[in-house]
């Protein structure tokens, strides 16, 4: 069975001791809920991969509860201090060279040399890390490719019996995996998240942008993901009978459910995986659900990158 933990001091105690054991644990941040172990433990680490049934050659973000811990499993420049110092706490992933003599475990990286470390801004993530004394990997708590946990009852549907705990606190206020941006050269979004494009422009100038890749460097580069049991389309003004339609903004009469109905941004990044949930439930055997079309600025960017590799073929 695997053990409910609230976030009071004791659980997360408990919790905590269950990591440096090897074990792995879910647990919420700001944007999804996580699954976490110990990022020096190779045990943990290979249960993260065995729970997910997730691809080995997919690595794993570093959450750290300091700066002082990132510094440990990775190398600044000026360019990264500038970042960390605008965004963390927060929504943002850097990529950046790992530090050598950094104890991470080898599959944490998919043996790499380069790491995906973030500072979240949840406070009971905060203390989890704090507790375990080590950076703590996570990747969403799902099942790979499957739909992003944002309710605590959501990771039990997918994870019970798999893995060791939850630690129950649904404040992942956000709703969207977090931006991971590389700064190993040229900065470049290698995934679109929670922190928009806009604002880390306006501190770094122009950023590449990685497409499909040959090679996986980062997290959250597969072509199908966060995918529902129904199949999904996009970009839909006009659904047929078979579909479920989602909305967005004042104009979708006969839309079964939105994600925003006064076309806030904002509110649609927090209710997708949400709503994609209840429309994977509502869905029938040969049921679509289908998205009407979403802007592609600010966060629109992040929503359309979720359901483009939602709608991928799998």
């Amino acid at each position: 069975m695997t053990r409910r933990f609230g976030n009071e001091d004791r659980d997360i105690a408990v919790a905590a001791k269950m990591l440096r054991n090897g074990e792995i644990v879910a647990f919420p941040t700001e944007t999804v809920y996580g699954l976490g172990a110990d990022a020096s433990n190779p045990g943990g680490i290979g249960r993260i991969y065995e729970a997910k049934a997730r691809p080995r050659h997919n690595p794993l973000i570093v959450h750290v509860c300091d700066i002082e811990m990132a510094h440990n499993v990775a190398e600044f420049d000026p360019k990264a201090a500038l970042v960390a110092d605008r965004f963390w706490p927060g929504p943002l992933t850097m990529l950046l060279p790992k530090k050598v003599g950094s104890r991470l475990a080898p599959a944490v990286t998919a043996g790499l040399e380069t790491v995906a470390v973030r500072f979240p801004s949840s406070k009971v993530a905060q203390r989890l890390i704090r507790a375990v004394g080590f950076p703590v990997a996570a990747p969403s708590a799902n099942l790979s490719g499957k739909i992003s946990p944002t309710r605590f009852a959501q990771v039990l549907r997918q994870l019970d019996g798999r893995i060791a705990g939850i630690v129950q606190d649904d404040a992942c206020d956000h709703g969207l995996e977090s931006t991971i941006l590389s700064l190993i050269g040229t900065p470049a979004i290698l995934r679109h998240g929670s922190v928009p494009q806009e604002p880390l422009e306006d501190l770094l100038g122009s950023l590449g942008e990685v497409g499909e890749p040959r090679e996986i460097s980062s997290p959250g580069q597969f072509r199908s993901h966060y995918a529902p049991e129904a199949s999904v389309r996009t970009e839909v003004c006009e659904p047929t009978a078979n579909m479920i339609w989602i909305g967005f903004g004042p104009d979708c009469e006969g839309c079964r459910l939105t994600l925003s109905t006064s076309g806030d941004l904002e509110e649609a990044a927090r209710s997708l995986y949400d709503v994609m949930v209840e429309a994977d439930l509502l869905a029938r055997a040969d049921d679509v659900i289908a998205f009407a079309p979403i802007p592609m600025y600010g966060l629109g960017r992040a929503i359309n990158d979720r359901l483009r590799r939602a709608a991928a073929p799998r």
